[in-house]
C-alpha cells in the first residue's frame, strides 16, 4: 500500500463535508438503494441497543440507527463532519453522542469504552482508511460478547479505481442489445489512488484499495467470524444518471455488506 500522508487524507475529506452533507442529506440514490438496507439487515438492531457508527460522516446513519430506537455513539475524523451531523441531529439529542475521533488510532479507540457496544458498523469508509488494522484490534475490546460489525464497502472485485465500465452492443437476432461489463486491471495488489466520491465534489480523497483476503483478514485474525455477506447491484435503469452509471450494470455489484460476529 502506498504511504500517504494522514493529514493530506483528512485535509480532503474537511474540505468536502459541508458539500458532501448538503448534497448527500439523508441519502442519495446509491445509499438509500444499495447500502442502507442490506446493512440494516445485517445489523438487525433491537431497540435499546447500543451501537458504534465509524467514520459517520454527516450523521444520516446514526440518524437512521437511533430511529430504530438505538442508543448512537458516532464518530469521525473530519471535525466538519462531525458539525454537519450535529447541525443536522438537533432532534435526537440524548439519542446521539457524536465524537471527532480517528480510527486508526488505538488510543482513541480505545477511549470509547469496554465491552460498551452491542454492535458496530462502518459504511462506505474503509476504503478511505489508510490503516485498518487498529479498527480490527479494537472491535473485540469494543464489542460485547456475541457482538457484531457490519461494514460496506465499494466491491473491491468490481469496483475500484483500476476498473474500467464499458457497454458494447453485440448482435440478438434481427437487432442489437447493449451489454454491460467491467475491465478489471488490477485486484490482488493493495494501492491508493485519488479518486471522487460524487461528481463536483471540491476535492479529490484518497482510496485504498484491499483484495477480499487482505480486507478481512485483520478482523478474522482477531477472531470475528464471518457471518453474513451481501452483494447490491441496480435492479433497473429507469433513472440512470449517465450513460456508464452504475444503474446499467445489474448483474454486477458495486457495493459489499459484511457482518462479522464475536464468537464466545
Amino acid at each position: 500500500m502506498t504511504k500517504n500522508d494522514p493529514d493530506s487524507v483528512r485535509d480532503a475529506w474537511e474540505r468536502n463535508a459541508q458539500w458532501w452533507s448538503e448534497y448527500f442529506g439523508e441519502g442519495n440514490d446509491f445509499h438509500l438503494q444499495l447500502v442502507a438496507p442490506p446493512v440494516e439487515q445485517l445489523l438487525d438492531v433491537k431497540s435499546g441497543e447500543h451501537v458504534l457508527d465509524i467514520a459517520c460522516g454527516n450523521g444520516a446513519f446514526s440518524r437512521r440507527l437511533a430511529g430504530l430506537g438505538a442508543s448512537v455513539t458516532a464518530f469521525d475524523f473530519s471535525s466538519a463532519f462531525i458539525a454537519c451531523a450535529k447541525e443536522r441531529s438537533a432532534d435526537y439529542a440524548g439519542r446521539i453522542a457524536y465524537h471527532v475521533l480517528d480510527a486508526s488510532d488505538d488510543a482513541q479507540l480505545a477511549s470509547l469504552g469496554h465491552h460498551a457496544f452491542d454492535a458496530a458498523v462502518a459504511n462506505m469508509a474503509l476504503m478511505d482508511m489508510a490503516d485498518i488494522e487498529p479498527l480490527a484490534r479494537a472491535l473485540p475490546t469494543l464489542l460485547k460478547p456475541n457482538g457484531r460489525f457490519v461494514f460496506s464497502i465499494m466491491h473491491p472485485c468490481f469496483n475500484n479505481n483500476a476498473v474500467r465500465l464499458s457497454i458494447e452492443d453485440e448482435q440478438d437476432g434481427p437487432g442489437f442489445r447493449s451489454v454491460p461489463s467491467v475491465r478489471i486491471t488490477k485486484y490482488l495488489t493493495a494501492f491508493s489512488s485519488k479518486g471522487i466520491g460524487i461528481v463536483g465534489q471540491p476535492a479529490p480523497q484518497t482510496y485504498f484499495h484491499r483484495s477480499l483476503h487482505e480486507l478481512l483478514g485483520p478482523f478474522l485474525e482477531q477472531g470475528l467470524a464471518l457471518t453474513g455477506l451481501e452483494e447490491r447491484a441496480f435492479e433497473d435503469a429507469a433513472s440512470a444518471r449517465g450513460p456508464l452509471s452504475w444503474d446499467h450494470f445489474q448483474e454486477i455489484p458495486p457495493v459489499l455488506v459484511v457482518r462479522l460476529s464475536m464468537i464466545s
